[in-house]
């Protein structure tokens, strides 16, 4: 917390994002350069087609694309392209979605993509008035059963990329691309949180879509990238279903000050950071009963790091989850990535941290496992009853 952190005074908790690019926690800490660009357009009237020509401009230059387009979020980014493949630039088609009446309407999608990332991306497909067919099983797909699921009624194919999904057993994009393409099908990739701009597009995908707000650094945005026309039929959502899900000139223009910092950016000396902080981590955790940590490499291959952290209550005197809840109940609070914390471990994310912070983490880390080493008998918390705590909480906001 600095000086100008502005959360005491709202009320709000100054916690300490060690989790990730999460948009629960606000998603990533904003370049200057973004702020600076949205502040000083903020005030002042833009004629919105000239900025969206701009953005679109800067979004193809840093993918590759032959255009661009920044909607409210990756989410409606594949809402927005799902309906751009069903009604091409067709106006009248755009008026009447989700009415698909008359329209191509199925998106293929492997059973195993189907994850929940804060709401269930089939639902994002279905917003358009398109309709899901999954492919395979959760954790097995063949190419057979992509061809065998696209027929003459099929709009696209979405392929996820994400930690969230099923990490074996699946299609690889190379041969979903293929066996799509192969029957005129186009290829959407859900690439909310990926680092790789270009590489999507290059093997041959029609439409990528980013988020801005994760390791880019922007405001909350979605950004679209591939076919100039597919690109130019997702714009023209605007004028139906999109309407609900634009942009404001403040996010164009940050998403565009974004990509261009992250053109410059030593993203080798982020790394070197990074690293630090997950040395500094390891050293802290090393030699304690019941935890083991080491370093492990991102599941979708970005290059970056986190630590995983497992708890063994018996030795440890008290479980993952715990762990987790003591980190984020403390002061100051720390949100860690425990999403997989009911099998016995969690991670710590560097990439979100501000100076200095990496200490902190450490100092709460080791003042709560010397206090669970005092206890007479481990602490293990039902973890049914903590995910029902957490619906709880959800269905009782605003209190």
């Amino acid at each position: 917390m600095t000086a100008s952190d502005p959360r005491p005074a709202l009320g709000l908790r100054p916690v300490i994002n060690a989790s990730g690019t999460m948009t629960s926690l606000g998603a990533s800490i904003v370049v200057p350069d973004a702020i600076t660009a949205m502040g000083e357009l903020l005030p002042q009237f833009v004629e919105m087609g000239d900025l969206h020509r701009l953005a679109s401009r800067a979004v193809a230059r840093a993918t590759g694309a032959e255009a661009g387009f920044v909607t409210a979020s990756c989410s409606a980014g594949i809402t927005l392209t799902v309906a751009a493949t069903m009604t091409g630039p067709d106006l009248a088609a755009i008026e009447r979605l989700p009415d698909a009446t008359g329209l191509k309407d199925e998106v293929v999608l492997l059973a195993g993509h189907m994850v929940d990332y804060g709401a269930p991306v089939e639902q994002a497909v279905r917003l358009a008035g398109a309709r899901v067919v999954p492919v395979g099983q959760a954790t097995s797909a063949s190419g057979y059963q992509v061809a065998g699921a696209i027929t003459e009624n099929t709009a696209a194919a979405l392929y996820v990329v994400s930690h969230h999904v099923a990490r074996y057993g699946m299609v690889p994009l190379s041969t979903f691309i293929g066996i799509a393409h192969g029957r005129g099908v186009p290829v959407i990739v859900d690439a909310a949180s990926e680092y790789d701009l270009t590489g999507f597009l290059a093997a041959g995908a029609d439409i990528a879509i980013y988020s801005a707000h994760k390791f880019l650094g922007g405001p909350t945005g979605g950004l679209v990238a591939g076919r100039k026309d597919l690109v130019r039929a997702t714009y023209l959502q605007n004028r139906g279903i999109g309407r609900g899900m634009k942009a404001g000139k403040e996010t164009l223009i940050g998403a565009v000050a974004a990509l261009e910092a992250w053109e410059q950016r030593d993203h080798v000396a982020v790394r070197r950071r990074e690293r630090d902080a997950l040395d500094h981590w390891l050293s802290v955790l090393a030699g304690r009963p019941g935890i083991y940590a080491d370093i492990e490499a991102d599941p979708t291959y970005n290059p970056l790091d986190r630590l995983r952290v497992v708890v063994v209550p018996d030795e440890a005197r008290l479980a993952a989850w715990d762990l987790v809840d003591a980190l984020a109940a403390g002061d100051p609070p720390v949100i860690a990535r425990d999403h997989e914390a009911e099998l016995g471990y969690f991670y710590l994310d560097p990439c979100n941290l501000h100076p200095g912070q990496e200490f902190i983490v450490g100092r709460r880390l080791a003042e709560i496992l010397d206090e669970a080493q005092q206890r007479n008998e481990p602490l293990v918390s039902d973890f049914a009853a903590r995910k029902m705590r957490q619906e709880a909480a959800i269905l009782n906001w605003p209190d």
